[in-house]
């Protein structure tokens, strides 16, 4: 009885869904895996591959304090890491592709992932939903407007850094507390771990695709964990939860 009446407490808790953006609504890491590809190739004759992607790995690791997330970033720590790898002596006309490359990836169009657009309007139907990304204001309010979802959102919050404490502050300026959320994302450290510790559920929807960076081990308490083959199955959770 005692634990039937703690089920329906948490089925009433429920009321407001943060979906991430980059790779749970729309494709992204894979324009940065494209990318790279083509800095391994402009860099091949000063490092091999592998160095070079580590190199560039620790580069972004420095550097996100700095840039913070996003493409502009991302190039500048290409940059960095070809004027490193090569001791000062990268051609001009590699920094030069380099920019170039940036800004291809700054205007890529956006390709909704499958069941994106029905997972955000079926829920919208019944909870309150936030869009919760963290990068480049001006790249991702463009991706915002080019998807076409933004009109379904109650709330959009872009935000530097995704933290147990952003978290707290984002549902209770939009809701009624991290307590009554929950976030939805691919990133198992920032979608996941970040707002379980903020006392919300977390939702990991894998994209195939990941940056090393945002890489962690799923919770070992997984009483406000859940993870979902894709957005199709969103819904019927959100359901069950309230």
């Amino acid at each position: 009885m005692e634990k039937r009446k703690q089920t329906r407490q948490m089925v009433q808790n429920l009321t407001t869904v943060g979906f991430d953006a980059d790779d749970t609504l729309w494709h992204n890491e894979r324009f940065f895996q494209m990318t790279q590809d083509h800095f391994a190739g402009l860099l091949a004759d000063f490092a091999e591959a592998d160095h070079l992607m580590e190199r560039l790995l620790a580069a972004e690791r420095r550097n996100i304090r700095h840039y913070g997330y996003g493409v502009k970033g991302f190039t500048l720590s290409m940059i960095e890491t070809a004027i490193e790898v090569t001791e000062d002596r990268v051609p001009a006309a590699v920094i030069r592709q380099l920019i170039e490359a940036g800004q291809e990836m700054l205007a890529h169009p956006i390709e909704l992932l499958p069941h994106a657009r029905a997972a955000v309007e079926a829920v919208a139907q019944t909870h309150r939903v936030l869009l919760i990304t963290k990068g480049d204001l001006i790249d991702q309010e463009r991706k915002l407007a080019q998807s076409g979802l933004g009109d379904l959102f109650h709330g959009v919050e872009i935000v530097s850094e995704k933290t147990a404490q952003t978290y707290e502050t984002v549902f209770e300026r939009h809701g009624e507390g991290a307590g009554r959320a929950m976030m939805v994302g691919n990133s198992m450290r920032s979608d996941v771990l970040a707002p379980i510790l903020a006392g919300a559920w977390g939702v990991y929807v894998p994209h195939g695709l990941e940056w090393e960076i945002e890489k962690a081990d799923p919770p070992e308490d997984r009483t406000r964990f859940h993870s979902l083959p894709d957005l199709g199955a969103l819904a019927d959770l959100v359901g069950q939860l309230g």
